[in-house]
């Protein structure tokens, strides 16, 4: 039991590191403000009502629930993984990267009815959606989950 403490202390640490971030650009930006850092970076302070790409931005509100729900549904689920592998490294570790980014991410949606976004990439004149500490774990997470799925030993059928 142990290492499934060490895996949720991995997934708060997310969560505080997210959570730091975004108080750190709500307290030295206005909405929509951009801050050019590079000429490929911006930060710039957004807010999210909907999913990945904006996905049910417009859908008039009913979405925050939604995704809360969702959210604390998976968190349960990979809360259960995680005890189910807390003795492995890889698979453990992409779990709570995303467990802590979907905390991350609906403390934003409870407390603001959107997420904060501040990380802007762009390339000639065209812009990734701006995204967040949460966005970027859960990102990598989902990466070593398909990692340690591709490395599994395949069963014969």
């Amino acid at each position: 039991m142990p290492r499934l403490t060490f895996w949720l202390v991995l997934a708060a640490f997310v969560v505080l590191l997210d959570q730091a971030s975004k108080a750190w650009v709500l307290g030295s930006f206005r909405l929509m403000e951009s801050q050019s850092v590079t000429p490929f970076f911006n930060l710039v302070l957004v807010h999210n009502s909907g999913a990945a790409f904006s996905f049910l931005a417009g859908a008039g509100g009913w979405q925050k629930w939604f995704f809360v729900i969702l959210a604390l549904g998976i968190s349960a689920w990979l809360l259960s993984l995680l005890r189910r592998h807390a003795q492995e490294r890889l698979l453990p570790v992409a779990l709570s990267l995303i467990l802590g980014g979907a905390i991350g991410n609906v403390i934003d949606r409870l407390r603001f009815d959107a997420v904060v976004d501040f990380l802007d990439f762009h390339v000639a004149g065209y812009h990734w959606p701006a995204f967040n500490v949460a966005d970027s774990a859960i990102t990598v997470g989902v990466a070593l989950m398909l990692l340690h799925q591709w490395r599994q030993p395949k069963e014969d059928p």
